[in-house]
């Protein structure tokens, strides 16, 4: 793709002074971009030989990077010392939106040597070793949708995100002429997306005020999850140059939320379809197995497709975000629907919001449908009415709920490892902690005069 690097185009691009920072990143616990900027000649003499350093509190911080308690792999009784950042080249890119820079994107591990196994990259990494072991891969799509307000990002801090001026007025799901307003901004993300190695399909519009889907060519998992992110943090930027604003979260107001469907294929390694078969539906047995996997671990995983308190508040009745562990043929009242035909065969797991980090929410997805296909789980029949009003189980309705459900799954520590459960409980139980002791405006409303 137009906007990809090789080491050596850009060694050339850097010695004639057209790109003069590289990014080294990585994707933090909260699927965050995070990392710091390198000259040009010190990425060409240092970084890439050797790689770079960034403190090991990066991964156990909460969302305003406060230092918490609980996590095993550092603390101040620990020192906070460093992790080691390793560039991976083959995610090494252009931004256009940045003047003479580039990013590549890194593995974290220890100066030992081992991968710092709570990393989110390592997480999906583990998995997709898993499926490698039987001549497999994994391919996903990621479906994010964001809300665009004319305020920018520092008035709308200032403000404490009230009284915010959505882009547009009324419902806008596929309208062409409310949409044209914002498709400066929207165009440069696209384009900007486009120059930084990503096939973008398009953009439309969505039911919320000022709400926006740009949807993305599905890729070999871990680039998608890497392309999600790049995107996630180049959007913001983009819109910060425009002197607008635009969240990710999965809840903003009552209306719709934003949501993150991830749709998800499994081929050979020879690029032949796994799903695809004979049985009914037009399903393999593997396909059959793996979907089964998936709903027997959707209450389990759910931490790792809603991670934070907010990403409750959206599962509603009503309001296309599902409530019902269910699954369906094109049914997008629950929790996984199947979609496409032959090759595009494939699984949309509908549970993640935009607030999702895609790298555990992939992972979750692979672990989940590895479990039912190495135990041959049987798939029960798919719902083909309304799943709100169904007798399904239901997804956890809270994050306190969620984090007890993971903390209790023998598969989910089978699958990933004690350290890294742990550490993802610790994550929650410091943002349920922090939510516990804050007085929200909600409260303040109700009870300042008229209790």
């Amino acid at each position: 793709m137009a906007g990809n690097l090789t080491t050596a185009e850009l060694d050339a691009a850097i010695e004639t002074g057209e790109i003069d920072t590289v990014i080294v990143a990585f994707p933090d616990a909260q699927g965050r971009l995070v990392g710091k900027r390198v000259g040009g000649r010190f990425w060409r003499d240092v970084v890439l030989p050797h790689g770079a350093e960034a403190c090991n509190y990066l991964l156990s911080v909460d969302v305003d990077l406060n230092t918490v308690d609980g996590y095993a792999m550092s603390g101040w009784e620990q020192g906070y010392g460093d992790m080691v950042l390793r560039p991976d080249v083959a995610t090494l890119r252009r931004l256009p939106w940045q003047p003479g820079t580039a990013l590549v994107l890194a593995d974290l591990g220890w100066e030992e040597g081992d991968a710092v196994a709570p990393s989110p990259r390592s997480i999906l990494n583990a998995q997709r070793e898993r499926l490698a072991g039987s001549g497999l891969v994994a391919y996903a799509g990621t479906e994010l949708e964001f809300l665009v307000f004319d305020d920018s990002f520092r008035d709308a801090w200032a403000k404490k995100y009230a009284g915010l001026t959505a882009a547009t007025d009324y419902n806008v799901d596929y309208n062409l002429l409310a949409t044209t307003r914002l498709e400066p901004l929207l165009r440069d993300i696209r384009l900007g997306m486009e120059g930084a190695g990503m096939y973008c399909e398009g953009v439309k519009g969505e039911c919320n005020l000022g709400q926006q889907e740009i949807a993305f060519r599905y890729a070999e998992a871990r680039e998608t999850a890497d392309n999600h992110t790049i995107y996630k943090n180049g959007a913001k930027e983009i819109a910060d140059s425009h002197g607008k604003s635009l969240t990710f979260m999965a809840k903003f107001n009552e209306r719709e939320g934003n949501s993150c469907h991830i749709h998800l294929s499994v081929r050979g390694e020879d690029g032949s379809a796994t799903m695809a078969g004979d049985g009914p539906h037009g399903f393999s047995p593997f396909m059959e197995h793996w979907i089964a996997g998936i709903l027997a671990t959707l209450r389990d995983f759910t931490l790792l497709y809603a991670p934070t308190i907010n990403s409750y508040k959206r599962f509603a009745k009503g309001s296309f975000a599902p409530t019902g562990v269910a699954w369906g043929i094109d049914n997008r009242t629950c929790a996984l629907r199947v979609v496409g035909h032959g090759s595009s065969l494939r699984v949309e797991n509908r549970v993640p919001g935009g607030d999702v980090n895609p790298y555990l929410a992939i992972s979750a997805i692979i672990a989940g449908g590895l479990y039912g296909v190495q135990n041959a789980l049987p798939l029960p029949a798919p719902l083909s009415g309304n799943a709100y009003d169904s007798d399904v189980e239901h997804l956890p309705t809270t994050l306190r709920e969620a984090a007890q459900l993971f903390a209790e799954s023998a598969v989910a520590r089978e699958a990933f490892g004690d350290e890294v459960v742990e550490h993802y409980l610790n994550q929650a139980r410091i943002e349920v902690e922090a939510y516990d002791a804050a007085v929200t405006d909600w409260e303040r409303i109700r009870g300042f005069e008229r209790l």
